[in-house]
């Protein structure tokens, strides 16, 4: 008797909305999924229309706007990587099509349209059950942050006391239009490029923040750029505390001149049994027990993850993130990073340039309506 066919499931087709810079390392992961591919995609601007058929595997279609994307009945899942400020408006009309969607962070801009945002996430529950809405909050899946979870969860720090995130890095990149050289179309800094640091504290410490104190500023970087006669107003330093319930607490170091350096970004959690951190790029984690290491006898281990296909800009996490994201729709898994989650990310963020426009500590329930 001939052995039975293995069914292979036909593939998730993804349309991408927003082809600049990130739509484009969102096609380039996906290329890389097995049982997945990108059909379309869709963007104002005609040279990232041209840059997203030329990224592609396959001939795709493209489109000057998202809704005749959504209209074309070409996709089963949708990537919103337009710009921040666009993100509700996009996400409404994503939602009444019924298909899957992963959202790029920061979900929102600011607080009014990120609850807004949750609320129809919620809403469109009733019609749409298995629809699977996740935010791109992908710093969790890169190797080492992974593994530094991992040994959190696994108890290797005891009760985490005190997290400690470090991103000294180059100036923001330029972007078509140049829309993120303003507060008011990204959200800030600390929402724009920090919402990521924001959710691992949140997820490490396992509870929401009570309160966040920030100092920051603009002291370098494009002091001197006007567009259509507005200077940028986007920060480019900053210190953040984020309070936890029982003094557990959290701080954010944030330079974004201060590319000549070895390591990028660095993740420390502390807790009474000892001390877990993980640097990039060199993907390193440190893993220290207090009564066992003293200072200097930490072990040192280059954390990899095989199963990584695409490493793109941020190492093989938007792999992985894509990967987690096509096991949901498949119903092989949950929703790992929830609107909830991306809710929060913002929260911090705004309130802590709250803080800083106000000089004062804000408590996080004066963010929520």
């Amino acid at each position: 008797m001939p052995e039975a066919e293995e069914f292979s499931p036909a593939p998730i087709r993804y349309g991408v909305i927003g082809t600049g810079m990130m739509g484009i390392e969102h096609i380039e992961n996906i290329n890389q999924l097995d049982g997945a591919v990108v059909t379309a995609g869709s963007d104002p601007h005609e040279p990232s229309r041209a840059a997203a058929t030329e990224a592609a595997d396959e001939d795709i279609a493209t489109f000057e706007g998202h809704q005749e994307l959504l209209d074309s009945g070409l996709c089963d899942a949708i990537v919103v990587a337009s710009p921040n400020f666009t993100h509700l408006d996009v996400m409404n009309d994503v939602l009444a099509s019924g298909l899957h969607v992963l959202l790029e962070k920061p979900m929102c801009t600011t607080m009014a349209d990120a609850e807004a945002l949750v609320a129809a996430v919620e809403a469109g529950k009733a019609d749409h059950p298995d629809r699977i809405v996740w935010v791109g909050l992908e710093y969790r899946y890169m190797p080492a942050v992974a593994a530094l979870i991992d040994g959190v969860e696994s108890g290797d720090v005891g009760t985490p006391q005190m997290v400690s995130i470090t991103e000294h890095r180059f100036p923001f990149l330029v972007k078509i239009g140049d829309w993120n050289r303003f507060s008011e179309n990204t959200g800030g800094t600390l929402v724009e490029k920090c919402c990521h640091f924001f959710d691992l504290m949140n997820m490490v410490m396992g509870e929401r923040p009570v309160q966040v104190f920030a100092s920051g500023g603009q002291n370098v970087n494009h002091l001197d750029e006007v567009y259509d006669g507005k200077t940028s107003d986007i920060l480019d330093n900053a210190y953040v505390i984020v309070d936890y319930s029982n003094g557990r607490r959290a701080m954010l170091d944030l330079c974004m001149f201060a590319e000549a350096t070895r390591e990028q970004e660095t993740v420390s959690v502390i807790g009474e049994k000892g001390k877990l951190e993980a640097m990039l790029p060199s993907g390193t984690l440190m893993r220290g027990r207090r009564g066992e290491h003293f200072i200097g006898e930490a072990e040192a281990e280059v954390v990899h993850d095989e199963s990584i296909a695409h490493e793109g800009l941020h190492h093989g996490s938007s792999y992985v993130e894509h990967v987690k994201f096509c096991e949901a729709i498949r119903g092989e898994g949950g929703v790992e990073v929830t609107v909830e989650d991306g809710l929060w990310s913002v929260a911090v963020g705004a309130a802590a340039h709250r803080s800083i426009d106000e000089g004062r500590p804000v408590q996080m329930k004066e963010m929520f309506s």
